[in-house]
């Protein structure tokens, strides 16, 4: 079964719009289509974000964020990254490379663009959400 690692931005967007991220979440992560990997620095960077005032626009936003979260906790794999990487600026986006790293993980799924220049790292494949959905639908 393929890894995956999902950046905060796409599970903000699928939370928002009916999007690729939505898309990905809800026909694959949560369907255990493939296996999610998490980190506790990533969960706790999930839940910062979503508790961020100006989410609470969205109705019923954290409500069901906190539902995904607790759903992705449930079927994700925890990896315990033990090399500190530093490559990209945003240290946050270092966790995800780390996370990457020790997981094996075939994929991090991100809408980050500016950050996350590389298409690949140590074997991990770096693709946009439109990326991911339409190699997954064919």
């Amino acid at each position: 079964m393929q890894k995956l690692i999902i950046d905060t931005n796409v599970l903000v967007s699928a939370l928002i719009q009916k999007s690729y991220p939505y898309f990905i979440f809800f026909n694959c992560v949560l369907e255990n289509r493939f296996e999610i990997c998490i980190s506790d620095d990533l969960l706790e960077e999930y839940l910062e974000v979503i508790n961020r005032p100006k989410f609470s626009k969205y109705p019923d936003f954290l409500i069901k964020a906190e539902l995904v979260i607790s759903q992705i906790e449930g079927i994700a794999t925890k990896f315990f990254p033990k090399d500190r990487i530093e490559i990209i600026a945003d240290s946050a986006d270092n966790r995800l490379l780390e996370l990457a790293f020790e997981a094996k993980a075939d994929f991090i799924i991100t809408g980050n663009t500016n950050d996350f220049t590389m298409s690949e790292f140590g074997g991990t494949k770096i693709i946009s959400p439109k990326e991911f959905w339409d190699q997954y639908s064919r």
